[in-house]
């Protein structure tokens, strides 16, 4: 190709020599608080590659998920549509779970990999191992993985080495499960996983992928869904001790190194200002481990509510010369990713129904949202509940809350709480008290407008969902775990290699 700009709706956003389209990194934290990054005001967090982000590109303050916990957040990410409509319900995916992502949704890697991208998934996939490997991210448009295939403590942790010279992991995760393997697309590479050496894999691997995609001159689409700072938290040597927050602090850390590599890595390779890198988290924090759980900020509770605590998450965009230093109050949703990265290739949309709005006037422009609401489904969801929650503007209103055990260790007694049901719903002005606190009054002419326009809004929305056969109904199967060592017995302890 010859000299040429490259512009987008209007909007010339770079000149380059071969106008080449831009690369994505979307990089996802596990569990990671409102609260728990310097730049969103955490006083003693270690995190200076993307507090750089964050002071160089766009932060968010209002940011969403779809759901306050794992599988079902990542399943609604990579495909731009709530969890209910895939069947990512009820709870999260296990070693042995028979159902997975369906093989019919379509994957942010399948939109973009038609119009020649690269793709690779380093991490936590946590969207089902299934049948011979069937829902693995080679089978949903990723050419390369390098991973867990579920959560890392999804295995006997107690005998493991999280932190060096040898200090043993916090806990006893699930012992009744295979000890965590690491793969390699679809082959078991280690089994035992070594938390030690672990991140280092995961950011080697990522810097020689952008590097040989930009020596093959190929656009490419890196998902980073990292495993910290999930419980049990873990480090490396570069990372472990090194924090004032103890062991989530080094976790935190060592998130973070790898992040200011894979940004080092896209400026050596002469392609950062060819590339938006995408922050934020998949639901918030676990706030039963204490300090070894993250903090929400100001929001009320945390993982596994639909209070702002377990949805409202940190959010950074970052693309050098074209998104511009700031903070915006708009809302957004991971639900919005993949309709923007696919207008930002110029990629078709999946002819499905879509829940995900383009962003792309927020980040380029510092514009006005095309999201007006939010939608709270809980981590059982339902069609006899339907929506606990919605948000409208300004204002939110909670039809059911419910405490969980995940947010159980806060002097609130709400973040415990049994569910309760609220006819009228109880409304919130989240500028006013993004904390949740100050119910207001429904008896003003003002604020019964506003219910009104919510329960219109609520039923419209429960009227278009159709709730897709749900993945954990289908059971587990202990045969599925995935074994390096699979004629071996007697299982699970003898998986390993």
């Amino acid at each position: 190709m010859g000299s040429s700009c490259f512009a987008f709706f209007g909007i010339l956003l770079l000149c380059t020599c071969s106008a080449s389209p831009p690369n994505f990194v979307l990089l996802f934290a596990d569990d990671l608080g409102f609260g728990d990054l310097g730049c969103y005001g955490h006083p003693s967090s270690l995190t200076p590659n993307l507090d750089r982000l964050a002071a160089e590109g766009l932060r968010f303050t209002d940011f969403y998920s779809t759901c306050p916990v794992c599988s079902p957040s990542r399943a609604s990410l990579l495909t731009g549509r709530y969890q209910t409509r895939s069947g990512i319900y009820p709870g999260v995916l296990y070693p042995g779970s028979i159902g997975g992502l369906p093989l019919n949704e379509t994957t942010i890697a399948e939109v973009l990999r038609p119009l020649g991208y690269a793709t690779a998934v380093i991490g936590k996939w946590h969207l089902g191992l299934g049948h011979n490997g069937m829902f693995l991210p080679t089978k949903q448009g990723f050419d390369h993985f390098l991973g867990i295939p579920y959560s890392h403590d999804m295995g006997p942790c107690k005998n493991l080495t999280c932190f060096p010279p040898d200090i043993k992991c916090y806990g006893l995760c699930d012992i009744s499960n295979v000890v965590v393997p690491l793969m390699e697309n679809e082959v078991i590479k280690q089994q035992p996983v070594n938390f030690l050496d672990l991140e280092r894999s995961y950011s080697d691997f990522a810097a020689n992928f952008i590097t040989t995609s930009v020596e093959k001159k190929q656009p490419f689409f890196l998902y980073y869904p990292s495993h910290h700072t999930h419980y049990p938290q873990y480090a490396g040597i570069g990372a472990a001790g090194r924090s004032l927050r103890g062991p989530y602090g080094d976790s935190l850390l060592e998130f973070d190194n790898t992040v200011g590599h894979l940004v080092e890595t896209l400026e050596r390779t002469g392609v950062i200002n060819n590339t938006l890198v995408f922050f934020t988290s998949d639901n918030g924090p676990e706030l039963m481990r204490r300090s070894r759980g993250g903090i929400a900020g100001p929001l009320k509770c945390g993982k596994s509510t639909t209070y702002e605590g377990g949805m409202r998450e940190p959010a950074i965009a970052y693309w050098p010369g074209i998104i511009k230093p700031g903070v915006t109050h708009e809302m957004a949703s991971t639900l919005d990713i993949l309709p923007t990265l696919a207008r930002l290739a110029g990629a078709e949309l999946p002819q499905v129904m879509l829940d995900g709005v383009d962003m792309t006037d927020i980040l380029v422009k510092q514009g006005k949202s095309k999201r007006e609401t939010v939608m709270f489904y809980p981590v059982n969801p339902s069609e006899d509940y339907g929506l606990f929650a919605v948000r409208l503007g300004k204002y939110k209103a909670h039809f059911y809350t419910q405490g969980a055990f995940h947010s159980s260790t806060t002097p609130d007694k709400d973040c415990s709480a049994l569910r309760k049901t609220h006819d009228p719903p109880l409304i919130f002005d989240l500028e006013a008290d993004p904390c949740e606190l100050y119910p207001l009054s429904v008896d003003t002419p003002d604020i019964q407008s506003v219910l009104q326009q919510v329960k219109t809004v609520k039923e419209q929305f429960e009227s278009s969902m159709v709730f897709g056969e749900s993945q954990m109904a289908k059971g587990k199967d202990p045969s599925l775990e995935p074994c390096c060592n699979p004629e071996c017995s007697p299982k699970p302890s003898c998986c390993q290699c």
